[in-house]
């Protein structure tokens, strides 16, 4: 995790640098949300890109594809048992990305048996054919907008408390807690930090200058001090040259 005074704190000082301007804590929290979920949105990216380029190295600390999944491996969840309403599986509230899915008709998880994913157009193909046609010991499901749908569909009250998936969360909202104090005027920088009324960022430690400079990106939209936001993407772009060289 980081610290979300402390990134607070960092880039008030460097937002104030120069007078460039005051960054309110709500628009702080806002900001530090995007900047978060854009991070964190990245790391799928890079590592399709790094697995393309290489296979992985013989370097221990630095081979890019084992430091992107140790970034990930805190939002994997693992045997969450689905929902099921309306005819179909409920997305878990969290998720972000879903992995494997499938049922075991014991309460044994060492049963279990994967659930095949399809697309809507493929459905045909599979039930015109007896070697992939669903059935209990060879399910399939297709993503929809109201939920996962299982097929065969005449198996799915027998195995509807059955059905559990591993997927990866969504990291929690980060926020920066404050208390004002009577005397002082909201917005005006005299917001006190709360700890226990904050949420801490869930990104691994070694992002906390990247979601500062992000930040600030952002930032310079906001107080309108284009400078400050071509500042903080320099120093980003020199950030990831360095991460990949």
């Amino acid at each position: 995790m980081v610290n979300i005074d402390t990134v607070y704190q960092r880039v008030l000082v460097l937002a104030n640098k120069e007078q460039r301007g005051y960054i309110t804590p709500q628009e702080f929290n806002l900001l530090a949300n995007q900047a978060q979920m854009t991070i964190f949105e990245q790391y799928f990216y890079d590592i399709k890109q790094f697995e393309i380029a290489e296979s992985g190295n013989d370097m221990e600390y630095s081979d890019m594809i084992k430091i992107l999944n140790e970034k990930i491996s805190i939002f994997k969840k693992y045997d969450t048992a689905l929902v099921f309403a309306n005819n179909f599986f409920q997305y878990p509230s969290d998720m972000y990305r879903l992995g494997t899915l499938y049922y075991a008709e014991t309460s044994l998880l060492e049963d279990g048996i994967e659930i095949q994913e399809i697309n809507d157009n493929e459905l045909l193909d599979y039930y015109n054919s007896p070697l992939t046609k669903p059935d209990r010991s060879r399910p399939l499901f297709i993503r929809r907008e109201e939920g996962i749908r299982v097929l065969p569909e005449t198996s799915v009250i027998a195995i509807n408390n059955n059905v559990t998936a591993s997927y990866i969360r969504k990291p929690k909202k980060a926020n920066w807690g404050y208390v004002i104090t009577p005397t002082a005027t909201p917005g005006a920088g005299d917001a006190l930090y709360n700890a226990s009324a904050s949420q801490d960022f869930e990104i691994h430690p070694s992002e906390e200058t990247l979601l500062v400079i992000k930040i600030l990106e952002l930032a310079g939209i906001v107080i309108n001090k284009p400078a400050l936001s071509q500042t903080a993407s320099n120093e980003e772009t020199e950030i990831k040259t360095q991460q990949k060289a």
